[in-house]
């Protein structure tokens, strides 16, 4: 068996799962999906199976690596553990440098502690519910150093196994938060929890639960309620509600930018380039938004509170980045409304009610910004409609506050 060389340890790339790369004497590189490398030493004593961390590349390059594989294989023939050794001399450490201070779990109380004040009092309670309950007690006591990949990856797996994926990229984001807390604190160089790419996907929803008409009174006033408790954060609730008043996609709703709206004008210019806009390559196109009286009130309430950032509603845990797709979904888990209804059935809901008020397909279509079928039909569109889309979407907003009071409300031809 051929020995590595600096040149292929530099040249290896990661992959889908992490692989081996064999030096000899039982010593190996093991390359991780997210490109860290790490040097292993496979040993047996006791008539068991171990396994040694040598250290990281490039940090540790390959002739340390060796030497430190030789000094352990000096430990063996003279009849010791080396890793045994080696937790014995972490510990003399961490008692006269008092590591023991950056433990993960300190870190993760460190970091709650710095953040909680930006949380509605229901996230940061669930946070370290989370954390407790399927992270704590495998790497809370372990030093921030000297957690791995698969130390993160088995309680993700563990997750899976339970069928809480939702749940896991929950906690994975929380972990992740407090490696990168640690990094920029100078209690860690690494961060482990880089493993997005290794996981499984989440089971996909093959429809959209949508209550039906009569129904929408109940659950709007029980959206009302929940708001008036103070239990949701003013941006998902923004999200929800601008998501149900302008029959938009959420990923359109989760990925805008102040600077796609023009308040004064009370439109919305969804880019063709924006994450999360259907069709692909030039039949994609930017799409306008009428914005409704109630919808241009819920975004001026907002903009002191996100107008500093480029995304209308950003995460408030990672910066750069926007809410969960599941941010809405949650909202109506929580009024009792789980199975029964998502995102998406705003979007039916407003198409078969305004289509029963009698007002144009061809409005209600570029209102949803779908594309026509009929290719003669299309062929002779070369309006958005806007104006008077921007009627239409008011008359919503309208009849979903009228009905919310329980006013009866008979639907009018357009």
């Amino acid at each position: 068996m051929s020995k590595l060389t600096d040149v292929a340890i530099k040249k290896a790339k990661p992959e889908a799962k992490s692989y081996k790369m064999a030096d000899g004497g039982g010593m190996y590189l093991e390359v991780m999906p997210n490109g860290s490398k790490y040097w292993r030493l496979k040993y047996r004593f006791g008539g068991k199976e171990k396994r040694l961390a040598l250290g990281v590349y490039p940090e540790v390059r390959l002739v340390e690596a060796r030497d430190r594989r030789e000094q352990a294989r000096k430990i063996l023939a003279n009849g010791a553990d080396p890793s045994a050794i080696k937790q014995a001399a972490k510990q003399a450490m961490h008692q006269t440098n008092d590591v023991v201070s950056n433990t993960f779990k300190k870190l993760a109380l460190e970091f709650h502690k710095v953040k909680s004040p930006m949380w509605t009092v229901k996230h940061a309670q669930q946070w370290m519910v989370n954390l407790e309950k399927y992270a704590l007690q495998t790497i809370g006591d372990r030093s921030i150093t000297d957690i791995e990949p698969m130390d993160i990856m088995k309680i993700m797996r563990e997750m899976e196994e339970l069928g809480i994926h939702e749940t896991r990229d929950r906690l994975l984001q929380t972990i992740n938060s407090v490696f990168k807390y640690a990094i920029a604190t100078g209690r860690a160089k690494l961060n482990p929890a880089e493993i997005r790419i290794a996981l499984a996907e989440r089971p996909k929803v093959e429809n959209f639960a949508c209550i039906s008409p009569e129904e929408l009174p109940v659950f709007l006033r029980e959206v009302t309620a929940y708001q008036n408790m103070d239990k949701v954060s003013p941006i998902a609730i923004s999200a929800f509600r601008l998501l149900m008043l302008t029959a938009t996609r959420t990923s359109e709703v989760r990925f805008s930018k102040w600077a796609d709206f023009d308040l004064e004008a009370g439109s919305w210019i969804i880019p063709a380039e924006q994450t999360g806009r259907k069709g692909k390559g030039d039949k994609r196109k930017d799409h306008a938004v009428p914005l409704c009286s109630q919808a241009v009130k819920i975004l001026h309430d907002l903009y002191p509170i996100t107008g500093q950032n480029e995304f209308v509603f950003p995460n408030r845990n990672t910066t750069g980045r926007v809410i969960s797709e599941n941010t809405v979904l949650k909202i109506i888990e929580t009024i009792g409304y789980k199975g029964k209804m998502t995102g998406h059935g705003f979007r039916s809901l407003a198409r078969s009610i305004l289509g029963e008020m009698g007002y144009r397909w061809e409005a209600l279509e570029a209102m949803l910004s779908h594309a026509l079928i009929n290719q003669t039909a299309a062929a002779y569109v070369r309006t958005s409609y806007f104006e008077e889309r921007r009627d239409i979407m008011q008359k919503w907003a309208d009849h979903l506050d009228k009905i919310e009071m329980g006013a009866e409300v008979i639907p009018m031809r357009a």
